[in-house]
């Protein structure tokens, strides 16, 4: 074995999102491949493997520790202007040519990936709450890496920043089974998916299937808020047909649900196709407001998307929330979420005191490891 794998397996303890089988076979449930792993080997993350029987799973480091504006994520409902303590750990069920974090997503899969063993930081749950209290931050937030297969190390560290009053939030691909849901819903708050395409065929050229998608109805049965992003990329989903599709599957959802659209920048092995420009990406946003959405937010673009970037009344259409890039530039909703001028509740999770909302803050991430 690499290196990386000696010293990953080593950080690992016995999991709980898992049943026992015969012959030593174990069945996880942490994702929707639901893998059956017999005795020595890995599942298709790579990082849940089967040792006597038994399911190891990662615990007790981090690959990634930032503190991140929670428009980042993207939350554009869960207390804008609030600090978000974000971290990562290593592994992924899919395999995204064009992941921005493949370094750590990739980890085991990808040989390229092999230097991300100086990532690796061991710590406590205790020590992540300091972080995120040092930093100032509402949100504790799992992401990076696909979170789901990690969720035994972050339920973890949620019970203890939900004790001390801290939200707990995922950043996710979605491809989650009900059993995972079960067992994360009593410290989640959040929950932002990827919503990669609305193409079976292209979601098996990342790793996974349309069909296995079922964060709408698993997040829904938990009570969480969601949000969803849709990286919109030349050639491979932004034709007007596909974001059709997407934007009328999240309609008949909720249209209450954010849809975020954003651009596309060349990175890892997609490297063919253009950048997303802002006509693409607003084209993509007034689909999503045709076919009924009511809240479409339009990154990566700060200043090019206009009214995209933020939040307004459905219903008399004032000016709830005005962003720039990450950055909260107004604030007029009230501690009901309610509209000032109409008294129409916005969904979300929204400060309780309104004159505690960060206006005019940094905006940038802070990387702490």
């Amino acid at each position: 074995m690499s290196a990386l794998a000696n010293r990953l397996d080593a950080l690992t303890v016995e999991g709980e999102l898992y049943e026992k089988l015969t012959d030593d076979s174990v069945r996880c449930f942490a994702c929707g491949h639901r893998c059956l792993i017999r005795e020595g080997k890995r599942g298709i993350c790579q990082v849940r493997f089967n040792k006597g029987g038994k399911l190891m799973v990662p615990h007790g480091y981090v690959a990634a520790l930032q503190s991140d504006p929670i428009e980042k994520k993207p939350f554009s409902h869960v207390l804008p202007g609030s600090n978000a303590l974000t971290f990562g750990m290593l592994g992924c069920d899919y395999h995204c040519g064009y992941c921005q974090n493949w370094l750590t997503s990739q980890a085991l899969r990808d040989p390229a990936s092999d230097v991300s063993a100086q990532f690796i930081r061991e710590l406590t749950p205790e020590d992540v709450l300091s972080h995120a209290q040092r930093t100032n931050a509402s949100v504790v937030v799992s992401s990076y890496n696909e979170p789901l297969i990690t969720s035994e190390w972050a339920v973890k560290i949620f019970k203890v920043a939900k004790a001390n009053g801290l939200l707990c939030a995922y950043v996710s691909n979605g491809n989650n089974t009900q059993e995972v849901m079960d067992y994360l819903a009593p410290y989640l708050s959040a929950y932002k998916i990827d919503l990669k395409c609305m193409s079976d065929k292209n979601y098996r050229k990342l790793g996974g299937t349309l069909q296995h998608i079922g964060w709408y109805k698993t997040c829904k049965a938990a009570g969480l808020w969601v949000e969803v992003v849709t990286l919109v990329i030349p050639g491979f989903n932004d034709s007007n047909e596909e974001l059709w599709d997407a934007a009328r599957f999240l309609a008949e959802v909720s249209n209450d649900i954010p849809w975020h659209v954003t651009a596309f920048h060349k990175d890892y092995k997609m490297t063919e196709p253009e950048n997303t420009n802002a006509q693409t990406i607003i084209r993509a946003a007034e689909i999503g407001r045709e076919a009924g959405l009511k809240f479409v937010y339009a990154g990566n673009l700060p200043g090019r998307v206009g009214e995209y970037e933020d939040t307004c009344c459905a219903k008399c259409g004032h000016l709830l929330v005005k962003r720039r890039g990450y950055t909260i530039q107004e604030y007029n909703i009230t501690r009901e979420g309610k509209c000032p001028k109409c008294a129409e509740i916005t969904p979300g999770v929204w400060a309780k005191d309104p004159s505690t909302v960060g206006l005019g803050g940094i905006g940038f991430p802070v990387k702490l490891y």
